[in-house]
């Protein structure tokens, strides 16, 4: 049995834990505010885009002059998976469920002998695929550094997909990463970026035009091809975006559920205490007693 001495220690211990958990609880709820609105922010922006896009590649897919960002380069045997996390821990299993995707898809492409590469950005992805993918990691993007996500961090690895694409050093590429849902839900989710995810056009909602009827110019493959690539960067910033959320609200989540269970520990490490004083000082009095009987 742990002695007085040892089980004071203990609680002290946990009782500083929990106050470390009680503060990044309250850090990360205050991050996950701003998080949360920059995220929902960019969504009709970027839902907007896949509507324009949606239009506009209705007559192009099929055409031999579409675009490749569009339609792809007519092969699938080199993919690109841009898996997306965390360059930080303690936020339950968030880094966890998008690796778990990304290995799924992995093991899924190499049963069908095809060559897969992995972008990784976040360090936390990129040391869970590494104990078994390490060869396949072609490039790391950290920001951990980087106070708040922007747009330019999101073009830069956008520009890097696209230079490795243009180079023919991958056919078909696949971005990862968790859509924020609620402070207890995030949903790991995999995008294509090439060949381009474009919705439907009739499954867009029909918007009110005021009767009047748009014309693009110039034709429509001029503007996909300056389109695509920002709509490729404009996805991939949805994405980080989406991350941050979700990293702040399961961190949130996880300092929570640390901070309960503390609570639980000093509680019972407290009935432990209590019960072994006594034990030692009923022991001491016994003694007290039976001496004094003695004389």
């Amino acid at each position: 049995m742990a002695s007085l001495k040892d089980l004071r220690n203990r609680i002290a211990s946990v009782r500083s834990t929990q106050k470390i958990t009680k503060a990044m609880q309250m850090v990360a709820a205050a991050k996950l505010r701003r998080a949360q609105e920059a995220a929902e922010a960019a969504r009709p922006y970027a839902e907007r885009m896949d509507r324009v896009l949606a239009n506009l590649s209705a007559g192009m897919i099929g055409q031999p002059e579409a675009p490749a960002l569009l339609v792809g380069n007519g092969r699938d045997d080199v993919h690109l998976l841009v898996v997306a996390t965390a360059d930080r821990g303690l936020c339950g299993g968030f880094n966890a469920s998008i690796a778990r995707l990304a290995r799924e898809e992995i093991a899924r492409l190499t049963a069908q002998g095809k060559t897969v590469k992995i972008l990784a950005v976040g360090r936390k992805g990129r040391d869970a695929l590494r104990r078994m993918h390490g060869e396949k990691i072609v490039k790391t993007f950290e920001f951990s550094g980087v106070r708040s996500i922007g747009f330019v961090n999101a073009e830069e690895i956008a520009a890097t997909v696209l230079d490795m694409f243009e180079a023919g050093e991958f056919d078909v590429c696949t971005l990862f990463y968790s859509r924020f849902q609620s402070v207890v839900s995030q949903i790991p989710t995999k995008q294509s970026l090439i060949p381009a995810a474009v919705g439907n056009p009739d499954d867009q909602p029909e918007a009110d035009l005021g009767g009047a009827i748009y014309e693009y110019e110039p034709n429509e493959e001029e503007i996909l091809r300056d389109l695509l690539p920002r709509n490729l960067a404009v996805q991939v910033f949805r994405a980080l975006l989406e991350n941050a959320a979700s990293e702040q609200g399961a961190r949130m989540s996880a300092m929570d559920n640390a901070t309960r269970n503390a609570g639980e520990m000093i509680d019972k490490l407290t009935i432990t205490y209590n019960r072994t004083r006594q034990a030692q000082i009923t022991k001491e009095l016994i003694e007290i007693i039976s001496g004094a009987e003695a004389l």
